[in-house]
């Protein structure tokens, strides 16, 4: 098709509109946040382990929240306890201790009995082999113990005359045992083959022939924890070699019930749907596996094996109950964890899934659900993209968390009223993070904006360098010099508030900030500071450069208290002008950061635009203790270089904090005075008892820790300063502390996460 030259322009031309009009209305912000949110649903697609861990966690959290009743014990528990071990003897038993337990359970009307455990080898104590193994035994003693049946026979005696399944363990492995006549379990497919979505092994490790073709079942007891140790899925069938195999508390429900078929439904797509037992069902995800709804630790389920032996159980503890023998000896190795119990015998989760199964309480995830999940976080990401540029940060945030609540009830409604689990974190951390994204964007760019304004401004240099420069004008070049300097940080709290009130009067608000700026600037320079740079109503200030100043920490300190003292005759004259012209006053408060230590100083930049400035990591965190001041209620924060290299002044350590975008942590202090002060009577009674209220807080000693903190305040008051801003904060840790203990291997260090 041929192409008339003289409409490609215009085309160009519409298509540059396009272009234009997209990014006038749409915005670069919105359209990366519009990727991000499409990689954020790929990542819920791809659903690596992490975001899987983080989807179980949340389920954790609601089965402690609310743990399942238990109003009957249909499943009694007959423990191999240390007990038992204890009187009876090391397990294994000889089998015809077991068979009397069988016979005695037997008769107590047990209606199926299960063992957690598996004989794979002959009875070693069988009166045959200890003939054998006993060299220069008499010959009619041998005759006689050969003639004797064997324990196993003994057993498999005992468990004909019950209803017993046995348990086995599936191996990843090919054993040595052969398995090729064994009975398998008999199961009946409704749908599709499942063997594509079962849990595979490659054997099973069973009980020996004689007791295997005695059992009435047989069942795989195998129970795996997650990546994090935790049980919170047990498959209820699986694969091992060519040959399905239900589980132990499937199978025992079976021989129960006297079912002869379990039938299983799959599906195409969806894999296994669930299991019917006569009319028990029970829920599985595609991979036959049943999520368990634990109750906490229940010692009433259990009873000694010692005491069943003894006749000194109660009847009614066994009759019509379903028996599982296993054993809670931490010795025996089957010590499992739960969403509840970090401490639980294995055998105790075959007994939740039997009462999940037959109270019809277990829990279950929908094969939806990952669509809704997923159909939520997009329609929440596109709602922040929509309304944060739209509607603003402030509104949007509520309408955020509207949203989060309004997620995590009605995920945590289904959990306690259905027992269906749907994950509520994914889509409130995808609204979350695209919020902060965009707030972010919106942020950066009215910044930038600001910044343009600032570099207008920030040609200033402090009168020494001016005087240096002049006598030496080849200092006028780019390059640099490693010294132990003390920086400065100076910012006025809540400017931005500020700020909108002077938005239609910018020469009034230019006026305010000179105010704030001029004598600052002068208590600086009277102390021989270096002014590095305004940055709006942040001032930057160092010592020991270009001039050496041997006692530059003790001057930035003197300049602090300086600026302090100053702030306060400058809202004295603001607030007499302000009441003299009828205006509204604004009173100006400061946050002040010091730091000392080495830095690179020197003329930064090109060639044709540079400042003589200094570089580091201690000025960094110079800005970060400036920011930490309204953290703490304080005006001046110190760090501990700063706090040695000027000993005499009245400082109070406030934390061992690690600040944002450093890996170590730092210890802070807050400047209060002179020397004078720091040999005040009541301030040394002051600083004895707040180093008192640290310790016991690191100590983690909460109570020693907040009659200090009392005392403090006392103490404060006395001395004439105000800390209640501090003091309430370690109210709130301490408080926290008791709720939640920190745990053994905490530190003591505090991680700041604002700058």
């Amino acid at each position: 098709m041929a192409v008339n030259e003289a409409e490609v322009p215009a085309r160009k031309r519409r298509f540059s509109r396009l272009v234009k009009g997209m990014r006038g209305s749409f915005g670069s912000g919105r359209l990366i946040a519009l990727l991000v949110l499409v990689a954020l649903v790929a990542l819920r697609v791809v659903d690596p382990v992490p975001l899987q861990m983080l989807r179980v966690k949340t389920f954790d959290i609601y089965q402690r929240i609310k743990p399942r009743e238990i109003t009957e014990r249909p499943v009694t528990i007959v423990d191999l306890d240390d007990k038992s071990l204890r009187e009876i003897g090391q397990w294994p038993w000889p089998r015809t201790t077991v068979a009397a337990l069988v016979d005695r359970l037997t008769a107590m009307g047990a209606l199926v009995i299960g063992f957690d455990v598996v004989f794979a080898e002959p009875d070693r104590l069988s009166p045959s082999t200890i003939a054998q193994s006993l060299p220069g035994l008499d010959s009619a003693v041998r005759q006689h113990l050969g003639a004797m049946p064997s324990n196993d026979q003994v057993l498999a005696n005992s468990i004909t005359q019950s209803r017993v399944v046995l348990g086995m363990s599936a191996r990843t492995s090919k054993g040595e045992q052969d398995n090729s006549s064994a009975p398998v379990s008999s199961v009946a497919v409704i749908g599709p083959d499942p063997n594509p979505w079962l849990n595979r092994y490659a054997d099973v490790l069973r009980n020996i022939d004689v007791l295997d073709q005695a059992a009435a079942g047989r069942g795989l007891f195998n129970i795996a924890g997650e990546l994090d140790g935790i049980v919170r899925r047990v498959p209820m069938l699986a694969l091992a070699g060519d040959n399905r195999y239900l589980s132990l508390s499937a199978e025992m429900l079976r021989v129960a019930t006297q079912t002869p078929t379990v039938a299983v439904r799959t599906a195409e797509q969806d894999g296994v749907e669930k299991l019917a037992i006569r009319r028990l069902l029970i829920k599985t995800d595609a991979q036959a596996q049943t999520w368990v709804y634990f109750s906490r630790y229940d010692r009433e389920k259990y009873v000694s094996a010692l005491d069943v032996l003894n006749g000194t159980v109660p009847a009614d503890k066994i009759a019509n109950h379903l028996i599982l023998l296993g054993t809670s000896a931490v010795g025996l190795l089957d010590i499992k964890s739960s969403p509840l119990d970090s401490f639980l015998p294995g055998v105790e989760v075959h007994a939740n899934i039997l009462e999940n199964i037959i109270q019809q309480t277990q829990l279950n995830r929908p094969r939806d659900a990952v669509g809704k999940e997923l159909v939520l976080t997009a329609l929440a990401g596109l709602a922040m993209i929509i309304l944060v540029p739209l509607a603003g940060a402030r509104l949007t945030v509520v309408i955020l968390a509207v949203f989060i609540l309004g997620t995590l009830g009605v995920s945590w409604w289904y959990f306690a009223h259905e027992l269906t689990l749907y994950d509520p974190v994914y889509p409130v951390l995808t609204a979350v993070m695209l919020y902060m994204y965009l707030t972010y964007s919106n942020y950066a760019r009215e910044e930038a904006q600001k910044r343009q304004v600032r570099d207008a401004f920030s040609r200033y240099m402090s009168p020494a360098l001016v005087e240096r420069l002049a006598e030496d004008p080849s200092r006028l070049k780019l390059g640099g010099e490693m010294r132990d300097m003390t920086l400065l940080f100076c910012d006025v709290r809540g400017f931005t508030t500020i700020s909108e009130q002077f938005s239609d009067n910018p020469e009034g608000l230019t006026r305010l900030i000179n105010r704030f700026l001029t004598p600052m600037t002068n208590v600086i320079l009277d102390r021989r500071g270096t002014i590095d740079k305004y940055m709006g109503d942040c001032i930057m200030a160092f010592w020991n450069a270009p001039l050496d100043d041997a006692e530059h920490a003790s001057n930035a300190c003197r300049s602090a208290l300086a600026m302090v003292d100053c702030m306060k005759e400058v809202n004295v004259e603001l607030k007499a002008e302000a009441d003299a012209k009828g205006n509204r006053y604004f009173p100006l408060n400061v946050g002040i950061g010091l730091n000392s230590g080495n830095v690179c100083v020197g003329n930064m930049g090109s060639d044709q635009r540079f400042d003589y400035s200094v570089l580091g990591d201690s000025v960094n965190l110079a800005s970060r203790l400036e920011g930490q001041s309204k953290t703490y209620g304080v005006t001046v924060v110190i760090g501990e270089a700063t706090c040695h290299e000027a000993p005499d002044f009245a400082v109070l350590e406030l934390d061992l904090i690690k600040v944002k975008g450093k890996t170590l942590p730092v210890r802070i202090f807050t400047l209060l005075g002179d020397a004078t002060m720091a040999a005040s009577e009541a301030f040394v009674a002051l600083r004895k008892s707040h180093e008192k209220m640290l310790e016991a807080y690191r100590a983690q000693q909460w109570e020693q820790s907040e009659q200090a903190l009392a005392a403090c305040r006392t103490l404060a008051v006395a001395a004439g300063l105000s800390l209640e801003g501090l003091y309430h904060l370690y109210d709130e840790r301490l408080a926290a502390c008791r709720a939640a203990p920190p745990g053994d291997d905490w530190d003591g260090v505090f991680t700041a996460t604002s700058k």
